[in-house]
């Protein structure tokens, strides 16, 4: 955007820093007034991005980022970027690299008056994309939504002139499926790269061909010291721009090994600190979530039974995977206002980047975490316990690295951080259920970019597992390529076996109850962990949504009364108070209503069939089956003694079903059911399950994945039903509708 453009938003809040009050207007301004106005007003400096003045806070925060210990390399970087196609940043986790070097990337191209595009920044975590957009926007002194924006999954705060964005490194792998060569920007600035997603490690490899192909692209990478070695090697001997550490931080070393166990220790420590009368936040990091919640109850217990005199402990529980999405910190201490407090933030991996502003001078890191490792031959993941890296470590002292008085306290000794932590956090891309990003990449292979040199090659049994379920859901022709059915598959921003659960509920007239579940299911989960002794009135509750179908039935009951009761009431207080009434998050259903519009939306965009709702009637209810079978037929399950263990029919894992399972709480136990997720724990859970038949599972599932089965009692149940017909435990019903249906479900769904 050029100086002399005019401003496209005349009315927006901008618009008020244009002519300062004070600047000696009056209400009756006469001529005079008027041009001693107009001439302050040419004397300001004006913002190269919005054509406005700066304001006085532009000023303000200019003095806090020059403070940064990442400012110190401002010439070094822009003349590194002026005569390198990839640039490294090699800096700790406070330096200040994710906020300045994306703006001094914006410098750079309005510079060259956006001749190649803006920029776009991406960011591991939605969360961390938000904030930083939010917080760059005001240095930069421009609004949010125009010159700067961001892009997360179902939100979209950008327009047509915004300069710089900030993104999740998924949504721009996605944006790449439309313009596979990035033409609206001239920079692009990788982030988070140290947490090795496999968006991340996918954006590495492909960019190598973008930029052959666009010479005048910038790649900027911010990365942490112990993975710079690598990534320059990786790009060919990429210059790079070291930030200078900040404060040192004494760290204290506690214990043997890393104990699995480490929660008493913990909240000894913290009660210990509090007691102390030393100012500052106090920042933990435990193994997992379920740790979090346990620490959560106990600090909170015991900390009303603390001197008052020494301030009040506040908890607050980050949770980095689905439910921090929804946390804002800051909201508790701006409603309980300037008294004396201590926050203790409770988190585990990857949350490091979730904890923001300079108050903690306590970190406690446990040293281990749990982490999830999918194996591909029992398509399951596996909760698995181990020390952590080296680099997340140093990245957990790192935040203490802006206050001059932090100390880190590791409940671990220096031997154990040497010989049992890996120096660097191990890539996604070899631990993680590969389907989604395979998907991906034969899409992307169509524009010519789909055999990219990756930095760890992924297991070949691991893609061997995820082109094989791709060809099960009828997503590869017979060369391998996508099918038309992967095409419209790749375009949903979903796991695929839900893509073509959608997909078949075209064909069977029940895509409306389908949008419902997919969102509920993609957004966190609805159901609020009760306070201890109000179990029972959260059960009590729930029932009252259970549906006798099963739990993708009984998610919709939730939706279909949250929005009958965002309709009927009259405020938004309203339907807060009813969704804690009745123990549901409402931020988890309002995320739901956002991805079930923007699912409705490409559903629209490709113009696929859509029918009139029809739910509560039999046949809805065993189209909806269909439907879900024809994407999750891998994941069924049968009850093998008649008390709730369920065998795995692709393998010899058994589970219960999870405690919140309708079936669990109303003490029905179907013989087949159909699950969306399992995971090999101390508690083998399969979660949000729905019963099935074995006569829905032989007319929906491909012969060549049933012929694929290992032998079992399961399979020979099912191989009956292709034969002569048997008492299964399908109902009379559903028989019924399946021998009615004018078409066979393989003409209907076409999955092979």
């Amino acid at each position: 955007m050029e100086e002399e453009q005019e401003l496209p938003f005349p009315d927006s809040p901008s618009e008020k820093r244009s002519c300062p009050g004070s600047l000696g207007s009056s209400d009756d301004d006469d001529d005079d007034g008027d041009a001693e106005g107009l001439l302050a007003c040419e004397d300001l400096e004006l913002n190269p991005f919005d054509g406005l003045p700066y304001s006085s806070r532009y000023y303000k925060l200019l003095k806090e980022r020059e403070a940064l210990p990442v400012w110190t390399e401002k010439y070094s970087f822009m003349e590194a970027l002026l005569q390198s196609q990839v640039v490294i940043v090699s800096g700790g986790a406070r330096c200040g690299k994710s906020s300045q070097v994306p703006q001094w990337c914006a410098e750079y191209c309005l510079s060259v008056h956006y001749e190649h595009g803006g920029v776009v920044c991406t960011q591991a975590h939605q969360q961390t994309a938000v904030q930083l957009a939010l917080r760059v926007a005001d240095e930069m002194d421009v609004n949010i939504g125009h010159e700067v924006g961001y892009v997360v999954p179902f939100e979209n705060c950008c327009a047509s002139e915004t300069i710089l964005r900030y993104c999740t490194d998924g949504m721009l792998q996605r944006e790449m499926m439309s313009s596979p060569f990035l033409s609206s920007y001239g920079a692009v600035v990788l982030d988070d790269v140290h947490e090795r997603s496999v968006a991340t490690d996918v954006l590495l490899a492909l960019l190598k061909d973008v930029l052959l192909a666009r010479p005048e692209l910038k790649l900027v990478i911010n990365a942490s010291p112990l993975l710079v070695g690598r990534l320059g090697s990786y790009y060919g001997g990429a210059p790079v721009v070291e930030v200078p550490d900040g404060h040192p931080v004494e760290v204290v070393h506690l214990g043997g090994r890393a104990q699995r166990e480490a929660l008493e220790p913990v909240l000894r420590l913290v009660f210990e600190i509090h007691r102390s009368g030393e100012k500052g936040d106090i920042a933990v990091f435990l193994a997992c979530e379920q740790d979090i919640e346990k620490a959560y109850e106990i600090v909170c217990q015991e900390g009303s039974n603390l001197n008052p005199d020494l301030g009040e402990l506040v908890v607050v529980p980050l949770y980095p995977k689905e439910k921090c999405a929804l946390f804002k910190p800051q909201d508790d201490a701006e409603a309980r206002g300037p008294a004396r407090q201590r926050k203790v933030v409770l988190t585990a991996s990857p949350g490091e980047a979730l904890i923001w502003g300079g108050s903690v001078k306590f970190v406690i890191d446990v040293g281990v975490e749990r982490r999830k490792v999918y194996n591909p031959r029992i398509r399951a993941s596996s909760r698995v316990t181990r020390p952590i890296s080296r680099s997340q470590a140093e990245i957990r002292k790192q935040i203490l690295s802006t206050s001059p008085s932090g100390k880190l306290f590791c409940l671990y000794s220096e031997e154990f951080a040497s010989k049992d932590m890996q120096p660097l956090k191990p890539a996604e891309m070899q631990e993680a259920n590969l389907t989604s990003m395979v998907l991906f990449m034969k899409r992307i292979d169509i524009a010519g970019l789909g055999h990219c040199d990756l930095m760890d090659r992924p297991a070949p049994e691991s893609l061997m597992q995820a082109l094989e379920d791709l060809d099960y859901l009828a997503a590869l022709d017979n060369d391998g390529n996508l099918s038309e059915f992967g095409i419209i598959m790749s375009e949903f921003p979903l796991d695929p076996q839900l893509s073509k659960s959608i997909l078949a509920s075209c064909e069977f007239d029940c895509v409306d109850e389908m949008l419902t579940i997919a969102a509920m299911v993609t957004a966190p989960s609805c159901f609020v962990h009760p306070p201890r002794g109000a179990e029972g009135a959260a059960l009590a509750c729930w029932k009252t949504f259970l549906h006798p179908e099963g739990d993708h039935f009984t998610l919709i009951n939730i939706y279909k009364a949250y929005q009958d009761t965002t309709l009927n009431s009259t405020s938004e207080r309203c339907v807060e108070q009813w969704c804690q009434d009745h123990f549901l998050s409402c931020a988890a259903l309002r995320a739901a209503d956002v991805i079930r519009a923007e699912l409705l939306e490409i559903i629209r965009r490709i113009e696929l069939p859509y029918a009139d709702p029809a739910f509560g009637s039999r046949e809805n209810t065993v189209n909806l089956k269909r439907a879900l079978l024809s994407g999750y037929f891998m994941q069924i399950a049968r009850d093998v003694d008649g008390a709730g263990n369920y065998l795995m029919l692709t393998h010899r894992h058994v589970a219960q079903l999870h405690p919140l399972s309708g079936y669990a709480v109303s003490r029905r136990l179907p013989e087949w059911v159909l699950f969306h997720t399992f995971s090999i724990s101390e508690n083998n859970y399969i979660s949000i399950a729905s019963e099935t038949s074995p006569e829905l599972f032989m007319q929906l599932a491909p012969q060549y994945y049933f012929s694929n089965l290992p032998p079992s009692e399961s399979k020979d149940i099912l191989q009956q039903v292709t034969g002569p017909p048997s008492p299964v435990s399908t109902t009379k019903q559903e028989q019924h509708a399946c021998e009615g249906s004018p078409e066979t479900p393989e003409q209907r769904c076409a999955v092979q």
